[in-house]
Order: C-alpha cells, then sequence, then structure tokens
C-alpha cells in the first residue's frame, strides 16, 4: 500500500498527481530548482525537497538527486509525471533498486520504446504498421522527416524537401538531439504534411488485462508541438478506429506494458495508420479522455503500481472534450516564449481545477501557475490548459473559444487569441484537421493589423479617472489631454482628447459612458464597449468585448534612442546558445542561420538579416544570454 508519492517534476503535473494524492489520503513530496522554490507545486506539498540549482541538467534530470530526495522525505513510491525522466528507463531501475515503487511502466519495457528505431523494429514485428524510409533515399522518397531516436516534442526534427539538405539537416538534428536527451541517434521517415495525428490511450495491469481508454486527435501543432487536443478522435471511420486500438493494444503486448501509455499514429487522407511512437508514461492530453470517461487517469496509475487488477472493460466514452495549451508565446513572432510576472489568470466558468468530468457539460483549468508566479526562461512556457466537454464536439468547442475569449491573462503575452481563432475556424469546425492546420490557416489565425486606437483611448479615459475636471483645473478652456502607449507588437498610439461637461471631445462618433481608473464604458455605433483596466507598473492590460490589449504607457516627450550598432544582431530572449554555425570573417548572405537559441524547451534560429559579412560573434555554445544582449554584427556588402 503507497502512503507517500513523490512526484519527480514541477508544475502543473506535480499539482494534478498531488490532487489525486489528497483525495486517496496519500501523503505528497515536492522537489524544487531554485527558481521554484515558491512555485505552486512546492506550496501544495506536504513537504518538499530543494534540488541546489536552476538547469534542468542539475535539478529535475538528476535520477541520483531524485532518490535520494525521495529516501530522505520518507516517501515510498514516485511518480515521474511527464518530461524530463519520466521515460528514463535507467531512472525507473534507480527507483526500484532503492526499495520505492516506482508509479509507472517496467523499466523493459521504457528501454524498449526508448528508441523510436528499436521500437519500429518491434512493433513491425508485432504487426503495428510502421513508416520506413530506404537506408539510402532517393528523390522518390521525399519528403523527409528526420527525427531524434531518444526523445519527443519536436526537438531535433528537421523537414527535408531536396536530397541536398540532407546531410545539413542530419547533423542539425543531431546536434539538437545530443543538446535535448544525450544521444545524438537520428533517423528519417517519409514526411506527410497533410496527416493527422490520432493515439490511444492505453492502460495495462499485471495480470494480463489492456485497456484501450479511447482515443484523441491532437493534429494542431506548431513546430512540431501539440496545441490543441480532443477526444474521442472526430471523423474516424469505424474499420479505421478497430484498426488503430488494434494496433496500440498489439503494441502493448508484444513489451509486456503496464501502466498508463499511448501509442501515437499518422493517419493519412488515404484512411491508413502508420504507427510513429509510444509514449510510455501519461500524456499531457490526458484530460480529455478523463473528461469523456469519468475516469481518474492518475488513481489507476497508483491502483496499478499497487497490484491491483482491472476490471475486463473500460467505461464507454460519453460526449466530446477538447483541450487548449496557453502558452507564455508570441504566435506573430516565431512562437518565440516570453518571460515576466504573470499577474492575474482569471478563467470564468471553472469551479473545481482538474476535474475529471463527472457532469456532462463543464470547464477544467490544469495549471501549474497562480497569480503573481514568475514565468522564466528555465521550463516549458506552458501556463495552462484549459478543458471544456460537452454532449457534442461543437457545443464544447464553443464552449472552450468563449471561456478562453472571456478569460484575463495579465503579464507575459500568449498564444490566446491564436486559440480562440483557431477553435472558431471553419475547416476546425468541419473536422478538417491536419498536423500542417496552422501553417495553413496562418494568415486567418493571426489577427495581425488590429488597431487598439479605441483600447488605447479607454486606457487614456482610464488613467484621468473619467473626471471631466483634469488637475489644476481652471474655469478657462483647457488644451486636449496626451496620452502615448505602445502595443505588444510595437506600434505605438497616440490619444488626445477633453472632458467637459458636454462628454468627450475630440472623439467624434464615441460617447463616453462611463470611465473609473478599472473599467470604461464606451458607446460607438449605437454598442457599448466595456474595458475592465488593470494596471502594473507602465504596463495596462485590458479586457474588452473583442479580446485583449497590453499597452505601455509611454513619456509625451521621449528619451532620445541610442543608435545600435550598424548589423548587430540582438537576443530577442533570455536563453541557452546551443551551437554556431559560422565565424567572424566569413560572407553570409540574407537568411543564413548563425546561431541558435534554446529556451523553454523550444530552439530559435537566429539568422542574417542581409548578405554581407559576419564581423563580430559574441557568444559561443552553452553561454546563457538576456534579453538584448549582443550576439553578432553583419556587415552589409554595400
Amino acid at each position: 500500500m503507497i502512503t507517500s508519492v513523490l512526484v519527480a517534476n514541477r508544475g502543473e503535473i506535480a499539482r494534478r498527481v498531488f490532487r489525486t494524492c489528497r483525495d486517496l489520503g496519500i501523503a505528497t513530496v515536492a522537489v524544487h530548482s531554485d527558481p521554484d522554490a515558491g512555485a505552486p507545486h512546492v506550496r501544495e506539498a506536504d513537504s518538499a525537497v530543494r534540488l541546489p540549482g536552476a538547469a534542468p541538467a542539475d535539478t529535475y534530470l538528476r535520477a541520483d538527486l531524485l532518490v535520494a530526495a525521495a529516501l530522505a522525505a520518507g516517501a515510498d513510491a514516485v511518480h515521474p509525471g511527464y518530461g524530463f525522466l519520466s521515460e528514463n528507463a535507467g531512472f525507473a531501475s534507480a527507483v526500484e533498486r532503492a526499495g520505492l515503487t516506482w508509479i509507472g511502466p517496467p523499466a523493459a519495457a521504457i528501454a524498449a520504446m526508448g528508441s523510436k528505431t528499436e521500437a519500429k523494429r518491434l512493433m513491425a514485428a508485432a504487426g503495428v504498421p510502421v513508416l520506413a524510409v530506404p537506408a539510402e533515399p532517393t528523390a522518390d522518397d521525399l519528403p523527409l522527416l528526420v527525427k531524434a531516436a531518444a526523445g519527443g516534442g519536436g526537438r531535433g526534427m528537421r523537414i527535408v524537401r531536396e536530397l541536398a539538405e540532407l546531410p545539413g539537416a542530419l547533423a542539425a538534428a543531431r546536434a539538437a538531439a545530443a543538446s535535448a536527451f544525450g544521444d545524438d541517434e537520428v533517423f528519417c521517415e517519409p514526411y506527410l504534411p497533410n496527416g493527422r495525428h490520432v493515439e490511444v490511450q492505453l492502460l495495462a495491469d499485471a495480470h494480463g488485462t489492456v485497456w484501450v481508454v479511447g482515443d484523441r486527435d491532437c493534429s494542431l501543432q506548431r513546430r512540431h508541438q501539440k496545441v490543441i487536443e480532443e477526444a474521442p478522435a472526430p471523423g474516424l471511420a469505424e474499420p479505421l478506429r478497430a484498426e488503430l486500438h488494434r494496433a496500440a493494444t498489439a503494441a502493448a503486448r508484444a513489451i509486456g506494458y503496464r501502466g498508463a501509455g499511448t501509442a501515437e499514429f499518422l493517419v493519412t487522407p488515404d484512411g491508413r495508420c502508420w504507427f510513429l511512437e509510444m509514449n510510455t508514461r501519461l500524456q499531457v492530453e490526458h484530460p480529455v479522455t478523463e473528461c469523456v470517461t469519468g475516469l481518474d487517469l492518475v488513481a489507476l496509475q497508483l491502483r496499478i503500481a499497487e497490484g491491483e487488477a482491472l476490471p475486463a472493460e473500460p467505461p464507454p466514452t460519453r460526449g466530446h472534450a477538447i483541450e487548449a495549451r496557453l502558452y507564455a508565446e508570441d504566435p506573430e513572432q516565431d512562437w518565440q516564449p516570453r518571460t515576466g510576472t504573470l499577474h492575474l489568470l482569471e478563467v470564468p466558468g471553472v469551479s473545481v481545477e482538474f476535474d475529471t468530468g463527472a457532469r456532462d457539460t463543464g470547464l477544467r483549468l490544469d495549471s501549474g501557475v497562480t497569480d503573481g508566479t514568475e514565468i522564466g526562461p528555465h521550463y516549458d512556457p506552458m501556463l495552462a490548459k484549459l478543458i471544456a466537454w460537452a454532449p457534442t464536439r461543437a457545443a464544447a468547442a464553443r464552449l472552450l473559444a468563449t471561456a478562453l475569449s472571456r478569460s484575463r491573462i495579465h503579464g507575459p503575452g500568449s498564444n490566446r487569441a491564436l486559440l480562440v481563432a483557431a477553435l472558431r475556424h471553419p475547416a476546425f469546425l468541419a473536422g478538417e484537421l491536419h498536423t500542417g492546420f496552422l501553417a495553413e490557416h496562418e494568415h486567418e489565425l493571426g489577427g495581425k493589423g488590429e488597431s487598439l486606437a479605441r483600447p488605447a483611448l479607454a486606457a487614456a479615459l482610464a488613467e484621468a479617472g473619467g473626471s471631466p475636471f483634469p488637475p489644476g483645473w481652471r474655469n478657462l478652456p483647457s488644451q486636449p489631454q496626451t496620452n502615448r502607449y505602445r502595443a505588444a507588437d510595437g506600434t505605438e498610439y497616440e490619444v488626445s482628447h477633453r472632458l467637459t461637461r458636454d462628454g468627450l471631445q475630440g472623439h467624434p462618433g464615441i460617447e463616453l459612458v462611463e470611465a473609473r481608473p478599472d473599467l470604461v464604458t464606451l458607446r460607438a455605433e449605437g454598442r457599448t464597449h466595456t474595458y475592465r483596466i488593470a494596471r502594473y507598473g507602465g504596463t495596462l492590460h485590458l479586457d474588452g468585448p473583442t479580446g485583449a490589449a497590453t499597452l505601455t504607457a509611454l513619456p509625451l516627450l521621449p528619451e532620445p534612442e541610442v543608435e545600435p550598432t550598424p548589423g548587430a544582431l540582438l537576443a530577442p530572449m533570455p536563453g541557452t546558445v546551443t551551437r554556431t554555425a559560422a565565424a567572424p570573417g566569413d560572407h553570409v548572405t540574407a537568411g543564413q542561420p548563425l546561431l541558435w537559441l534554446e529556451a523553454m524547451k523550444m530552439e530559435h534560429r537566429v539568422s542574417a538579416p542581409t548578405d554581407g559579412v559576419l564581423t563580430e560573434l559574441r557568444v559561443a555554445a552553452g553561454q546563457q544570454v538576456e534579453p538584448g544582449a549582443l550576439l553578432a554584427v553583419v556587415r552589409p556588402h554595400d
């Protein structure tokens, strides 16, 4: 019987496991790096153990420290969560050698699926369909996808459309894989841009029972990482669904699986399915399965680890559930992650966090952050997952989109607007899903060019407090009050207005209904527009009828700008230089990669802005940089 569980992870998944442990009367132990010392998962645990350092390699990826922490805290079991060491066979073995219960599959099963190349060989032998590329690919095999054998999450992936690109793609993928997973093995498979990513949830006990707990579609991805997931996978012909379930069961039985796991497949437009990989852990998107079955998958993991047998059959699915991953990132700037203080995360309609869906309709929030959490550069940029479930797919999509649009998210920029646009897009609602969906509909989902002139006016009126008499008022005609703001995309707005006894002057067609420091209501074209306003230092967050806006107040007389070094390339975010691809004195062309930065588990390429000569390279592989740091200088040829 398990009495105390250490979660060898952080953030949202640690809080999720703690929630079930509390329900079952099991004590909880958190671990934390130095940046996470005040994190919500640490505050919620019964006890916590410090892992000195900040980088994952020094903390959450140290199996020896995690096992020692469990023993020191008196835990008798370890739950790995997802990511970090959750699919590390050596860690699973170390936990068991220490006399602790491992809440996961056998180490041998993890090892069997740990290398994608070995996994494909095993699956082919078990009769599971796999994608394959000849050892010496030709032009007929293009396009290709180069992948890391030892990991996932899109790390190291490269698309090859010309054979001449293959050697460079292999070298780059090896470097990225070695950095991320400590293993530079890579392989190629056919790249099918219009395929769907469909996965099957599995549970298996130690008594020979294997459950297929439905399926999920995870096709909406950016940079090969999932953004929106749903259960069940919509629009699958029943023979295809049956084949997916059969193949997933065969995969689990072939490796003697135990616990929760997921078999992932690529489904082609012609209705065929191909095995991609097996995740030997709980998936990030497991909530959608819980919401359509009423199961607590973490509780089942614990029961299986204690040796209990599963019933003969799982419960049937009901209704539909959709999950959206809310990331601190800017889709308009190549998905660059954003750091800073999360001042407010408020989602209307969520009554209980980590709800497993006992009702026909509801909203669930799984989050690793709370108001005041500092979003740093060390970890994944996911803030939270919002899940909606309802009797139909259309109803679930509507509920989720509305909840997201009405949420208040104050702090670093997020992908909220893109999520709402995707959930309301006609192609999504029609079930026209594939892994290139976001790229295909990029211009329709981006919302570029939206004017914030009216929110800027609302911000100016809020700062005026709604009084028709500005400070220092005299009984003489006054000059207009002027405010300047900068939006997140760099656009600047200058707003001039006068408040008189006759109302708002300077903006024909707009009537001021109410103005307070925290709320402004305007009437224009027969409609009222209400903005809820919060200020944090010089930044104002406005939640309005058409979405949210973030504006930074600017001085009326700006300071003279310092001229940057011509051709300077500055770090767009905090991160670590993973590798460089040029040296001072090299002649470079516009768009040529010069170096790569890794931040929040994503790799970002820094390219030459123009044809010229690389005159300076200020960084080297392994170096950490802050936003705005000078990375390199390219002198144009002219």
